[in-house]
């Protein structure tokens, strides 16, 4: 929802060319309702299909953050990530929860995914456009780097993403909505890119940094790890990360150990800690904000239906993935 005005990175000169729009066209809350509409009217033209279609949105206002990103580089009193994180405040995601929401109810779309909220102010938002519009089928998402990571313990710049990450009374209130139920999904956000590329000039700026870092190998461990701390049951976590969001985006084949359904598993050992460094990692990414954190739980091995393709911290065999086309069916 910022795109239009702001940029992916904070700085962009030529919103139009990174978004391959015409120089006449604009990336605005008008466009953004029209998108709605348009989600709305593939629904209705594919009633069988409807329940797998959703929109899943970014909430944040780029006017809000426009303004205070002036302001947090002309005061010059913050750096690093907690300056990333006040020029792109709490308050900007609520408002735009707020927004679309209400063009959601507008346009009677009812399937709304509201993804990686990041702060107290985006989930209370998000909970009371749920109460304001019960016609709409809400889903809310956070990510795995906002639940381990606050602006104070990511390991330097590389911790810049969008929504930025926050202070720590942020963080426990994302625990504290998680536990309660509040939250339907947990993901990575996996967005990552190598050093040289991430990094502006000079490297200390985060205005200059690039967005976005890796998070897929941290998912279920750091899940698992931290869920007995905060009084999440196992079986939640395989709701946050299998069930619930392959329920909503028409994976019927998947989520669950039943018959029918893929042998997709994964045996995590939740007593054996380890400590995250970068050089130890499969991607290419040559960072992260992680860097030092004990995570307090171990993939062992991982199952493609039934076929194993990782263990003893390798991955083994030919690779077998393959394009879902949606809705899948047993």
């Amino acid at each position: 929802m910022f795109y239009g005005s702001h940029g992916l990175h904070g700085r962009s000169a030529d919103q139009n060319a990174f978004l391959m729009i015409p120089p006449d066209e604009r990336y605005d809350l008008a466009h953004f309702e029209f998108v709605m509409r348009g989600v709305q009217a593939a629904r209705e033209a594919y009633p069988q299909f409807a329940d797998a279609i959703s929109l899943s949105l970014h909430c944040e206002t780029a006017e809000i953050m426009t303004a205070y990103t002036k302001l947090v580089e002309e005061e010059g009193k913050l750096d690093g990530l907690a300056a990333y994180s006040a020029s792109r405040p709490p308050h900007s995601e609520g408002l735009a929860v707020t927004i679309a929401s209400y063009l959601a109810a507008e346009t009677q779309l009812p399937n709304i995914n509201l993804l990686h909220l990041s702060s107290r102010k985006a989930i209370e938002a998000a909970m009371l456009m749920a109460k304001t519009f019960p016609q709409v089928n809400f889903r809310r998402e956070v990510t795995i780097g906002h639940l381990l990571a606050d602006i104070e313990t990511a390991s330097g710049i590389g911790g810049k993403v969008n929504p930025p990450l926050r202070p720590q009374e942020d963080v426990d209130a994302l625990w504290e909505h998680l536990v309660a139920g509040h939250i339907d999904w947990v993901v990575s956000d996996h967005a990552c890119c190598k050093e040289e590329t991430k990094f502006g000039d000079p490297k200390s700026d985060v205005f200059a940094a690039k967005s976005g870092f890796g998070g897929t190998e941290y998912l279920l461990p750091g899940l698992v790890g931290a869920a007995p701390g905060h009084g999440l049951p196992l079986q939640k976590v395989a709701e946050l990360t299998a069930w619930t969001p392959a329920q909503r985006f028409g994976l019927a084949t998947k989520g669950a150990i039943a018959e029918g359904y893929d042998a997709d598993l994964v045996l995590v050992d939740p007593a054996r800690s380890w400590t995250v460094d970068a050089a130890d990692s499969e991607s290419a990414q040559e960072y992260t904000p992680l860097q030092g954190l004990e995570i307090g739980a171990r993939v062992e091995s991982t199952f493609l239906r039934g076929r194993q393709v990782y263990t003893d911290g390798k991955v083994i065999g030919d690779p077998e993935g393959r394009y879902l086309s949606r809705p899948t069916t047993r």
